[in-house]
């Protein structure tokens, strides 16, 4: 048995259409089981016709609502980054509030440390 819970390749979408479109002019089709109706598959096909509409432009939707929330987050992350360098400008680097707003005092950096070359092979 399938499982109807992972979406169909499009291909196969395609070649069921195209046998839909073969169903609808076969003159005298009358199924043995009414569910297979010429009505009920093309209310079939109306109805996921709609739904992969809806489907569109839920995801067109969706884009929208991740490019917005997207420049949201880069406003107030460069306008988090002007504030701190304000704080720094108002306070001083060595400040207490410097480090409240998540910055490394300048007191708390530690100083380069030069590496000695290393020597040459003794020959």
């Amino acid at each position: 048995m399938a499982n109807e819970n992972k979406r169909l390749k499009p291909a196969q979408i395609e070649a069921d259409r195209t046998s839909f479109a073969a169903l609808q002019t076969i003159t005298g089709y009358a199924p043995a089981n009414a569910a297979f109706t010429l009505a009920k598959v093309t209310e079939a096909e109306t109805a996921m016709r709609s739904k992969q509409a809806a489907e569109a432009q839920a995801e067109a939707a969706l884009a929208s609502a991740r490019d917005a929330a997207v420049a949201g987050e880069w406003e107030f992350h460069n306008l988090m980054i002007g504030a701190k360098d304000q704080v720094t400008a108002q306070f001083g680097r060595d400040s207490d509030e410097v480090q409240a707003v998540g910055r490394k005092k300048a007191s708390e950096r530690k100083a380069p440390v030069r590496r000695a070359k290393p020597s040459a092979p003794a020959q």
